[in-house]
């Protein structure tokens, strides 16, 4: 599959395809948008010195669906009014994300969106709790392009330095794709536990 991503690595598709995971996995979280920028990126890491540019167009195009897909799901939960607000009253996890994004927001704690970013689904709570709660884009939108940049930068060199170290191979994927897990699963812990630290 390797040699499959290496030769559409190229092509514009590729980008569109990234773009495209990337924008919806704001909606449905379990889409692998990490694993496949991974991917692509260890794919182009194959191919000769020529294709950093590719390296560098693809971190670009992750990061720039990445705050478009905040974007829209925020202007959605803007809008969603009364109905939105119901549903997330009706799950308890919901509404304490959304209780504690507010309160990080206010404080001027937008690392908290960034930290998210990383974070199983946190992309999802802070950008639809941020429009629901009614949060100025100005508040929300820098924090949401340093998130968008710091994750597309950290999972293109995961896929890119570690297919120079292990190889152009799956060995470099798995490692790799664990590596992103780990910095999720290490958001997840962060953000359970800084509202009891401060």
């Amino acid at each position: 599959m390797l040699e499959q991503v290496g030769s559409l690595i190229g092509s514009p598709w590729i980008y569109a395809v990234v773009a495209l995971s990337i924008l919806l996995d704001v909606f449905l979280p379990v889409l692998p948008s990490g694993v496949l920028v991974i991917t692509v990126a260890t794919a182009a890491a194959a191919g000769s010195a020529t294709d950093v540019p590719d390296i560098l167009a693809l971190t670009l195009c992750a990061a720039t669906a990445s705050v478009l897909g905040d974007l829209v799901a925020y202007r959605l939960a803007w809008r969603g009014g009364a109905r939105l607000d119901r549903a997330i009253s009706r799950s308890r996890r919901l509404t304490t994300a959304q209780e504690r994004l507010g309160a990080a927001l206010a404080r001027g704690g937008g690392a908290l969106v960034v930290l998210a970013r990383f974070a199983p689904a946190g992309r999802s709570v802070v950008s639809l709790g941020a429009g629901a709660a009614h949060r100025r884009a100005r508040d929300f939108l820098p924090w949401s392009a340093l998130a968008g940049l710091t994750w597309a930068a950290y999972s293109v060199a995961l896929g890119y330095f570690g297919a120079h170290w292990l190889g152009a191979s799956w060995l470099a994927t798995a490692v790799s794709v664990g590596a992103l897990f780990g910095a999720g699963a290490g958001a997840a812990y962060v953000m359970r536990r800084e509202p009891r630290a401060s």
